[in-house]
């Protein structure tokens, strides 16, 4: 198994060490445009391979593309970063030149490969790849709600004290402010989330007051440290390992929707079957009638963005 990761920054590198670590890889390319920072990275990671009983990866620090070549999977994690005082249409913008222009380079040593977006906003980012390249369906997959479920679980998990995975759930929608959790997801240990509250003398959740809680821990982050890139980077590497190990796991991963739920040409998370191919369907679930009607607005509120960033850039949509 042949892994890329494109971008040295905290997630890309971060990426690279749960792979490193629990290895998932023969071969890990890790791709910068500053090649010295790509190289500073593998030759500290080489020193790893004394301490751990893990494969021993053949690393690989690279400005060039073609060290790509015939990679399984592709990261890219590469991309502008948010700026206190931009707006979101603004990164988008810069990022979907970037991301289509990484992708087109990609794609010319690599055509095979699945490709997973994690550059902000990966779900627009993730679009715009999709009409710009050959990089679709199952083949290419937004990181999407992975990280927003991760911490839905954890903050069901620390009200009730229990090992986060032990909280079922699900967050739907565009990766940020446009998600929900859908209401029959919810549960801990096999349980309704309010009847295990009521049966163990816990207050119950209000539902909206948890969603903002998920929608804002990116945003609590952010204004700590400048960045968030442990929970992203756990986050990339559940879409790999499902990918590797081919679970065929459900993962609230994004992809282009075509049909499903009433939807169409909108890049949405949704409950996804991902194994060896890649993002292989979506799920249908029962959402209720409210639900889907925040699954309609959203995909709106995304397309004139879409369409915007598209009228920016002139990059098709």
């Amino acid at each position: 198994m042949k892994i890329g990761v494109i971008g040295a920054g905290a997630v890309g590198v971060g990426v690279c060490n749960y792979v490193l670590t629990l290895g998932m890889a023969s071969e890990l390319v890790l791709l910068d445009r500053n090649l010295d920072k790509a190289e500073g990275e593998v030759f500290d990671f080489q020193h790893t391979a004394a301490l751990t009983f893990s494969k021993n990866t053949d690393l690989i620090a690279t400005d060039d593309y073609s060290a790509l070549k015939d990679a399984n999977i592709v990261v890219l994690t590469a991309g502008a970063q948010i700026q206190h005082g931009q707006s979101r249409l603004d990164i988008a913008e810069i990022n979907a030149r970037i991301g289509v222009d990484i992708a087109k380079q990609v794609e010319a040593v690599a055509p095979n490969a699945i490709l997973i977006v994690v550059t902000n906003p990966c779900d627009i980012v993730t679009h715009f790849i999709a009409h710009n390249t050959h990089f679709n369906g199952a083949k290419l997959i937004s990181s999407g709600c992975v990280i927003d479920t991760a911490r839905l679980m954890t903050i069901v998990a620390q009200r009730v004290q229990l090992d986060p995975k032990n909280i079922s759930g699900l967050v739907v929608g565009e990766h940020g402010s446009n998600c929900f959790i859908p209401e029959r997801s919810l549960g801990v240990a096999g349980q309704n989330l309010d009847a295990y509250c009521e049966h163990n003398n816990l207050e119950k959740f209000e539902r909206s007051e948890l969603l903002t809680s998920v929608q804002q821990a990116g945003f609590e982050i952010f204004h700590r440290k400048n960045n968030t890139a442990h929970g992203i980077a756990a986050s990339v590497f559940r879409i790999i390992q499902a990918i590797v190990v081919n679970e065929r796991s459900v993962l609230p991963v994004g992809t282009v929707i075509h049909g499903e739920y009433g939807l169409d040409n909108v890049v949405m998370s949704l409950p996804t079957i991902v194994g060896k191919n890649g993002a292989e369907s979506v799920l249908s679930n029962a959402f209720d009638q409210s639900e889907q009607q925040a699954l309609s607005n959203f995909a709106i509120q995304i397309s004139e963005s879409v369409a915007e960033v598209a009228r920016l850039t002139g990059l098709k949509a």
